[in-house]
Parts: C-alpha cells; sequence; structure tokens
C-alpha cells in the first residue's frame, strides 16, 4: 500500500500549483461551457465531528478556491437518504461524484449506478469494497492503525505496566477503513501478546461506530474482565465512549486510550490526562488532493495518484492518493493548532483554559 507514497508536504506543495492553474475557466467544462458540477456525499455528522466541521469547509474552500460549482451534502447516516442524493446530483448533472460510503452494499450500488451514467467516482476516505470507483483518496489507514498501536504501546511502558491487559475497540465492521485500522494496530500489539508482555482482551466492532453503542460495548467489556489496563479505540468519538464508563470507575487516566482524529474533544481529553494520544489526518490536505482531482478529471483530464491500494472483495488495484498520519500526544498537540485545524479558542475553553495554560498553549 505504501509504494510510492509522496509524504504529506509534497502532495501539498504539489497540489498548489494545480489549484492556482485552474482559475476561471474551471468554471465551465471544456466542450459546453456549461459549469462544472462535482457531487459530494459526505456519511453523517454523529460518528465523527470532523466531516462538518473540517471536510466539508475544506472541500468548499477548495472547490470555491478553482471557481468550480460543487454540491456538497451529508445523509445523515441514512442509507436510503444516500442514494437519493447520488440520484440526485447525477440528474443535475454532476460528472464527478466525490462519496463517503456508509457500508459497501449501499456504496456499490451508488458507483454502479454512476458509471451506468458515465459518472466518475471517488471514494474519499473510505474504499468500497467491490465498488469499481475509479480512484480512492485517504491517509494510509493501516499506519493510522500502527500509530494507534504503538501509542497505546508506548504510554503503557511509560505508566510500567506489568502484563497489562490490552482491549480493541474497534470502528463499524461494514467500514473498510476499520479493518485496515485493526490490521495496523494489531501488527504493533501482537508480537507483545505472543511475547506475553500484554495480554489480548476483548476484541469488539462498534456498529456504525456509533459512540453511544461504544460506550455499552465498553461497559460490558470492563465488566467481564475489570483487569482491562490499555484500550486501543478506533476513533476520538469511541475513545471518549469509553473514557466515559473509566470515569464512573474511577479509572480515566490510569488506562491508556488511543483515538484518532484529533477532533477538540480527542485533544482536550489528551489535554486532561484521560487519552494517551490521538492520530492527527491533516484533513485539510485530503480534502485539497481529492478537489484537485475531482477537477482535472471533470475537465476531461487524465487523474493522477501516487500509489494503489487493493480491493481485496473485487480483486483489484485501485489507484489512490494517499496521505501520511501524524501521532499527537500531550508534548505536540500544539501542531495540531500551528496547522489551524483546530483553534486556540475551540480547544482551551472553560475548564481547559487552566490545562492550557499549564502546557503552555
Amino acid at each position: 500500500m505504501r509504494k510510492g507514497m509522496l509524504s504529506v508536504a509534497a502532495v501539498a506543495v504539489a497540489l498548489l500549483p494545480a489549484l492556482t492553474a485552474c482559475g476561471d475557466d474551471s468554471a465551465s467544462s471544456a466542450n459546453s461551457g456549461t459549469p462544472t458540477r462535482i457531487g459530494v456525499i459526505l456519511p453523517d455528522s454523529k460518528t465523527s465531528a470532523r466531516w462538518e466541521t473540517a471536510d466539508r469547509k475544506y472541500l468548499q474552500q477548495a472547490f470555491d478556491a478553482a471557481g468550480v460549482k460543487a454540491d456538497i451534502q451529508n445523509a445523515q447516516g441514512d442509507k436510503n437518504a444516500f442514494q437519493t442524493l447520488a440520484d440526485q446530483m447525477i440528474t443535475n448533472g454532476a460528472s464527478v461524484l466525490v462519496m463517503t460510503n456508509l457500508d459497501s452494499g449501499t456504496g456499490k450500488a451508488v458507483i454502479q449506478k454512476a458509471k451506468s451514467q458515465g459518472v466518475t467516482v471517488i471514494d474519499y476516505d473510505r474504499l468500497t469494497l467491490g465498488g469499481g470507483a475509479q480512484y480512492y483518496v485517504s491517509f494510509d489507514n493501516v499506519k493510522v492503525g500502527n500509530l494507534l498501536g504503538e501509542g497505546v504501546a508506548k504510554c503503557l511502558t511509560d505508566k510500567k505496566a506489568v502484563n497489562p491487559v490490552v482491549a480493541y475497540l474497534n470502528g463499524g465492521p461494514t467500514d473498510n477503513n476499520a479493518t485496515l485500522l485493526e490490521t495496523g494496530y494489531d501488527a504493533v500489539l501482537k508480537p507483545h501478546f505472543d511475547a506475553g508482555d500484554y495480554v489480548k482482551g476483548p476484541d469488539q466492532a462498534v456498529p456504525g461506530w456509533n459512540n453511544a453503542d461504544a460506550g455499552t460495548i465498553f461497559e460490558q467489556m470492563l465488566t467481564g474482565q475489570p483487569n482491562i489496563g490499555g484500550v486501543v479505540a478506533a476513533n476520538d468519538g469511541l475513545a471518549n465512549a469509553a473514557i466515559a464508563v473509566l470515569k464512573k470507575q474511577k479509572l480515566n487516566g490510569q488506562v491508556p486510550v488511543s483515538g484518532q482524529d484529533a477532533t477538540v474533544q480527542g485533544l482536550q481529553n489528551v489535554l486532561a490526562g484521560d487519552q494517551c494520544m490521538t492520530v492527527y489526518k491533516a484533513i485539510e490536505k485530503e480534502a485539497a488532493a481529492t478537489a484537485e482531482l475531482a477537477i482535472a478529471l471533470a475537465k476531461g483530464q487524465p487523474g493522477t495518484s501516487n500509489g494503489t491500494v487493493r480491493d481485496p472483495e473485487a480483486n483489484a488495484d485501485v489507484p489512490s492518493v494517499l496521505l501520511e498520519p501524524k501521532p499527537i500526544y500531550l508534548d505536540n498537540i500544539k501542531d495540531v493548532l500551528a496547522d489551524g485545524y483546530v483553534t486556540k479558542a475551540e480547544l482551551c475553553a472553560g475548564e481547559f483554559v487552566k490545562l492550557c495554560a499549564d502546557h503552555g498553549i
């Protein structure tokens, strides 16, 4: 998966002239002079705050900067709404469809219909298994998983934990990203299990990445195995659900919990010492890469990629643009603020004012 991958910095630099070069003429197709239309379907706003607070904003900014007309909608977790939005976008003249599927079944149906209408599809952030999208733009999710595993291992070492039980709170079972993430963190932690350093604890997926369900699932895990000493949570929302349960047992801060997405909540949990680390994915760069690719395709130009990702269901390699994630611990939270992904006002609010000051933020 990593073969030929560019660094985030290289991708970002490469995008700037491409977006600038689009100019006003990118707003019209090469043949008809009608506005270029790109449809974007985001999955929901409950499983992670990123979809509305980051992805929508950065995608819109990228399309606006290029003078391209785009329709960005959110399916809000509704599979029927997802398909309806896709139909509407195709009917309204979209020549490129950018989508983050709710599951591969729904995504596959949308992709097949789009392709039958001559519409090019970009899988955004999640690969639709067996779907046949022409392109995929995301972060290297196995690498994200590696960082989650390394984070928990580092924090267990810092705490001098002895034979800790490590639980997995995985993402949605129908999301290929969740599979890639677990592949990544299990690759890091399995040698520790095999060596007897750690004990493999409960390992369970959270349907639809639902945070409320995650709390119930983790509470059951902790009831069944009260000596859980570390938790690999597949994103910040799931991590926060586990932390809420740990707080009830006065175990928060004692049990390292990982997460990803560098949400405000996740970063605040890191500041408070309740979350070991999070993984920052520069979504502005992901959105910019997606916009550049979508604009080129909408103008009838060839798309470019920096690698491929294997679709095991289709037994095919999907041309991909893959970006590098970054681990965030207490000592480098400032990196997320420096990027403008989260503001100091958002992070250092209420009870976190003093914590920010204490840590020089």
